[in-house]
């Protein structure tokens, strides 16, 4: 059943397959494709200001024709005049904004109908949440933003394709809840062949099979699947379907949740649906009836993890950050760590946090924005966990949308002296509303990537550990008698994590947890490739499974780069040994080397031991051109074929 349009709307907006207009019913015609590009445009961003700029580059893109402006009004009055009073675009300054008021689109339509089905799977309401998230994909038509520009489409469509694909795995997982594994099967099928990298519609597969009395096939789509995964994209399966795979391998998988007797579930967008909540965008997360008292009540926030015991080096990153938290008449109010991959920003981001408690006396919030498997967390649902926290007497009683929820924050904020951490920020977009604007607050942010367009920080680069500082590590948990009993094998250990804190914490785990293991013989291990990627879970699953997600986020011409420079035998590439192996010209693999490095996943090789500190203004420093890059351990590790022989 498809969710109709308010009967008293007389507009109705479509993105999801052709772009139309429809106006009491009949459709107006739109025959030019930049038309239909300014209309998309402004849809996707309703009330919010969209400049001249940004639409011509929509348009033309990075070419666009002096008269760009009289155009663009040129196609904006035509939009007005054909869409009579229902479409409201506003000119201000220069560029546009659109008020939907209270025309239908098919685009807010499946946000509100995808939401509410989640939020009714988190509930175990599943029968409702199938029926939800069935009409919400009904509404899409066809692939969506088909006839715009290839400029918007290249810009917009991956958001909207993820929404669908989320909305997918949603139903299925509301479909097999209820017992239906067999109809679902055909569909899950084709799903997976379409998206083989999609682990959550792949596990899916794997339960309909399993539940259908069919053991080995669900065990050789996951098998299918680790080859896709090692093939393509140099990675092993996370931990949630390498979980699902035992379960199936050893017949312990569960059967199908109790079904709860489905209830009426309301069709329109806008009538009353029960307003319980899980995270997702413009929606609110799961409601926690607490009861008449929150748990909250008389305790002063204080979320930062253990400090850490073993925290070795880092001086003058440390001195730098605590420069910013405690305040230098700068006028900054948050600084970002950033590192490669195992660099150990957020064990100096908890340290500094621990530093200048007394600083931060009304509270300090921290919250680790991955998910357990990878996954981004909502502004929406990080939101929710803080406010509960600093406004305990309001319960469960939150607003439901983000803008309502940012004010409060903000207002929450704008009194106190808070400390805000916020861990393993995945870009801008999820940190911006996150972002402590109180006089007295400030906020710590650690990530790959450096977030250096976020105003008023401060960018802080942590670097590779000096080689005194990475033997200080190793020997804080194995002792020095047993290094220096040898010598020669422990400077090899060093030199092949290269500085990389998580590389030496995992070599030093593996040491202390076989005291009769020479040196040498984790070095050995460790140059024929037979440490596989999932012993690491023993020192931190969290780094693998935030750097196995990075790897999948990438754009897909810089995955072979990246396999290229990780299966190095030093994992050091100069510039132009990299475009030789490519057969691409310097100059292309040089932009996607710093792409790389801009994520996090390599490094330069002449970058110092230590930190490196942006300048104050939060921009990037003028570093002359790099000619050599390098791998951490970590990421060679991901990317290194499986050994022959097993450990």
């Amino acid at each position: 059943m498809t969710t109709p349009p308010p009967t008293s709307a007389r507009t109705e907006f479509r993105i999801l397959g052709a772009t139309e207009v429809w106006v009491q019913g009949v459709r107006i015609p739109l025959t030019a494709a930049k038309q239909r590009t300014v209309l998309a445009a402004l849809l996707i961003s309703p009330g919010r200001f969209v400049s001249d700029a940004w639409l011509a580059e929509l348009l033309w893109g990075a070419n666009p024709p002096a008269t760009r402006t009289a155009q663009l009004y040129t196609y904006v009055s035509r939009l007005r005049n054909c869409c009579g009073p229902g479409l409201r675009v506003v000119r201000r300054h220069r560029g546009y904004h659109l008020v939907l008021g209270t025309a239908w689109f098919d685009w807010a339509a499946f946000q509100q109908l995808a939401e509410q089905g989640r939020r009714d799977l988190v509930k175990h309401r599943y029968a409702e949440a199938a029926s939800r998230l069935e009409s919400a994909l009904k509404l899409w038509k066809g692939p969506a933003l088909s006839d715009v520009t290839e400029f918007l489409s290249r810009t917009e469509l991956p958001a909207l394709e993820e929404a669908r694909l989320g909305a997918i795995e949603n139903r299925m997982a509301a479909v097999l809840a209820l017992g239906r594994h067999v109809a679902a099967l055909p569909e899950l099928s084709r799903l997976v062949a379409e998206h083989p990298t999609r682990e959550s519609l792949r596990g899916h597969l794997m339960v309909a099979l399993y539940r259908s009395d069919r053991q080995m096939d669900a065990l050789r789509v996951y098998e299918q699947g680790r080859r896709v995964l090692q093939e393509e994209l140099g990675v092993v399966p996370g931990a949630a379907l390498r979980a699902l795979h035992r379960a199936v391998l050893l017949e312990e998988l569960p059967g199908p949740a109790a079904v709860e007797a489905p209830a009426p579930v309301a069709a329109g967008i806008g009538l009353d649906a029960a307003p319980d909540c899980a995270p997702g965008p413009g929606t609110a997360p799961p409601r926690r009836h607490r009861g008449p008292h929150s748990p909250w009540l008389g305790l002063v926030p204080a979320m930062l993890p253990m400090d850490p015991v073993t925290f070795i080096g880092r001086r003058p990153e440390l001195d730098c950050v605590l420069q910013e938290l405690r305040g230098d008449g700068s006028g900054r109010r948050a600084v970002v760590l950033t590192g490669e991959a195992g660099a150990g920003t957020s064990s100096l981001a908890v340290r500094a946090g621990h530093l200048c408690r007394d600083d931060f006396r009304q509270g300090q919030l921290y919250i680790d924005l991955r998910r357990e498997g990878g996954g981004a967390k909502n502004p929406l649902e990080v939101l929710g966990c803080f406010l509960r926290a600093l406004i305990p007497e309001r319960g469960a009683d939150l607003p439901e949308t983000l803008d309502e929820r940012l004010q409060l924050y903000r207002s929450a904020l704008s009194r106190r002296r808070v400390l805000v951490v916020l861990d393993n920020a995945v870009d801008a977009r999820q940190v911006r509303p996150l972002l402590a604007s109180g006089p007295g607050c400030r906020t710590l942010i650690t990530g790959r990537r450096s977030l250096a367009s976020l105003e008023g920080v401060r960018v802080v680069r942590v670097g590779r550990l000096g080689a005194a500082e990475a033997r200080e590590l190793v020997v804080a948990t194995v002792g020095a008698a047993r290094l220096d009993a040898e010598r020669g094998p422990t400077a090899r250990l060093l030199e092949l994590c290269d500085g990389n804190p998580l590389a030496l914490r995992f070599c030093a785990a593996r040491l202390a947890a076989r005291p009769r293991w020479p040196v040498a013989r984790l070095v050995a291990r460790l140059e024929q490739g037979e440490v596989r990627p999932e012993e690491w879970g023993e020192v931190s699953h969290e780094p693998l499974s935030a750097l196995r997600s990075g790897v999948l986020e990438l754009k897909p011409f810089l995955r072979p780069v990246l396999r290229t420079l990780a299966r190095d035998e030093r994992g050091v590439l100069t510039l132009a040994a990299a475009a030789r192996r490519l057969g691409w010209t310097e100059e292309r693999a040089r932009t996607a080397l710093e792409a790389l490095v801009e994520a996090g996943l390599i490094g330069l090789a002449s970058e110092p031991d230590g930190a490196f500190a942006y300048p104050p203004g939060g921009q990037f420093a003028a570093h002359p051109s790099p000619e050599s890059y390098r791998c951490s351990p970590l990421v060679r590790l991901l990317f290194r074929r499986p050994a022959a022989a097993g450990a």
